[in-house]
C-alpha cells in the first residue's frame, strides 16, 4: 500500500498545496517533483505510486498560479518572476534535505516540461544563491524539459513575445495558451482527462510567461549550464523523439554541449514518444527507468527523516487523502 498525504506549504504569505506518496517500508530515496505548465501534481498519480512501491518517497507541490494552489481566478498563472519561482522551489527542496547525510535517504529532484526547465536552471546555479543546495542533491532528473519549444508550439507563443511591452505596464495581465491534448499523449483516455480537468486552466500572466520563455532562451543558447565539477553529482534526462510540446533536438543539444561537467550523466531517448512520457505508450518503461536510476544511486540508506524548514517556511499540515490516477500537461 502507498500512503498519500496532502497538506500546505507556507512561504512568504502564500499557501501552496502539497502532496506526498509514501511507501510502507522505510524509503530508500526521497524525490521532490516540480510539475509543468497548466499542470498539477495529482496528474502524476501512476508514476508516483510506482515510485513509492519501489520505496522512493515522493513530495510535490502545486506551484503558484497552478492547481490547488489557486484559490480565485485572479491567481491563475500568477507565478511571479523567475526569482520567485526559484525561491519557492529551493525552499520546498530544503524541507527534504537529509538531516544526516549517509544515514537518511538521499535526495533527488525531478521536473517535467516547464518544471524540467526550472530544474535545469536551478542546478546550473552552482556558484550562486543556491550553490549550497545544489551540492546537497544526490541526483537531478528531467522529463521532456523545456529547453526549446517544439515547432508545433512555437507560433502560438509568439503572441507572448509581442505582449511583453504591455507586460511592463500590466505584468499580471492574463493570457490563455492552450496546448492541444492530442499533442501531449497518444492515449485517448489521457487526452480525454486533460480536456476534462478543470484545474488545467491554460492561463498565464505576461510576467510569468515571459519569465518562462526567458529561462528557455537562456538554456537553448547554452548560457545556462552547470559550471565547475562536483556540485551537480548526477543528471538524467528523458525525452521522446516525437514530442510536440518541447523540442527533443534542443534538449539533446543542451545535454551534449552543456552537461559535460557532470560526470554521471545520461539522456534516454524514447523513440516515437510524445510529451508525457509518464502517460504515453512508453509509460511503464519510463516508470522503471526513473526508479532504477534513482535506486542505483541511493545506496543502502535507512529510515527517512525530513530536513528543517527553510527560513520563513512553516511546517506542512498533513492529512490522508484519496486521489484518482491522472496525467500531466506541459
Amino acid at each position: 500500500m502507498v500512503k498519500e498525504v496532502e497538506g500546505t506549504f507556507e512561504i512568504d504569505g502564500k499557501s501552496l498545496y502539497t502532496k506526498s506518496w509514501l511507501p510502507d517500508d522505510a524509503p530508500k530515496a526521497t524525490l521532490v517533483f516540480i510539475h509543468g505548465f497548466s499542470d498539477h501534481i495529482n496528474r502524476y498519480q501512476d508514476l508516483f505510486t510506482h515510485l513509492a512501491t519501489r520505496r522512493i518517497a515522493v513530495h510535490g507541490y502545486d506551484q503558484r498560479g497552478w492547481g490547488r494552489s489557486v484559490t480565485k481566478p485572479a491567481e491563475r498563472g500568477l507565478t511571479g518572476p523567475t526569482s520567485r519561482v526559484l525561491a519557492d522551489m529551493a525552499a520546498f527542496i530544503r524541507r527534504h534535505v537529509p538531516r544526516t547525510p549517509g544515514s537518511d535517504p538521499p535526495l533527488f529532484v525531478m521536473g517535467n516540461s516547464m518544471g524540467g526547465g526550472q530544474v535545469l536552471t536551478l542546478l546550473s546555479d552552482t556558484a550562486g544563491t543556491y550553490g549550497d543546495l545544489v551540492a546537497q542533491v544526490r541526483g537531478w532528473l528531467c522529463e521532456a524539459p523545456l529547453v526549446g519549444l517544439a515547432p508545433e508550439e512555437t507560433p502560438g507563443w509568439l503572441k507572448v513575445f509581442s505582449a511583453r511591452l504591455v507586460g511592463k505596464v500590466l505584468p499580471r495581465l492574463h493570457m490563455v495558451q492552450v496546448i492541444p491534448a492530442e499533442n501531449l499523449s497518444r492515449l485517448p483516455e489521457v487526452q480525454k482527462s486533460i480536456r476534462e480537468d478543470a484545474l488545467m486552466h491554460n492561463t498565464g500572466t505576461i510576467e510569468g510567461l515571459s519569465g518562462m520563455l526567458d529561462r528557455t532562451e537562456e538554456l537553448s543558447s547554452g548560457r545556462t549550464r552547470p559550471v565547475g565539477s562536483g556540485k551537480v553529482r548526477a543528471l538524467w534526462i528523458g525525452h521522446g523523439t516525437a514530442d510536440k510540446g518541447t523540442a527533443y533536438a534542443q534538449t539533446k543539444k543542451w545535454f551534449d554541449n552543456c552537461a559535460g561537467t557532470v560526470e554521471d550523466r545520461e539522456m534516454k531517448t524514447y523513440e516515437g514518444a510524445y510529451h508525457q512520457l509518464h502517460a504515453d505508450l512508453c509509460r511503464e518503461e519510463f516508470e522503471r527507468d526513473v526508479a532504477d536510476w534513482i535506486l542505483a544511486r541511493a545506496g543502502g540508506n535507512g529510515e527517512a527523516t525530513t530536513g528543517e524548514a527553510a527560513p520563513g517556511v512553516e511546517a506542512a499540515e498533513t492529512k490522508p487523502v484519496e486521489s484518482k490516477g491522472l496525467e500531466s500537461k506541459l
